[in-house]
């Protein structure tokens, strides 16, 4: 069965509240380089297309590089 996968209704856009702060996932996804192979969330087999590297990109700009 192949699962349709679910776009933003957002033009592309990213929402506010995700770029707020480094959240424990924006984190994974820097610390992975954003590899999506080895993302806890491609693991869990979700409908939706990820939105963490764009989000990732974005706190680096506002918020600079995170200390892990």
């Amino acid at each position: 069965m192949v699962q349709e996968a679910f776009y933003p209704q957002n033009n592309g856009e990213l929402s506010d509240s995700i770029t707020q702060n480094w959240t424990e996932q924006a984190l994974e996804c820097y610390s992975l380089n954003g590899n999506c192979q080895n993302c806890s969330i491609s693991k869990g087999h979700y409908s939706f297309v990820c939105q963490m590297p764009k989000v990732v990109e974005t706190l680096k700009l506002l918020y600079g590089e995170p200390k892990l």
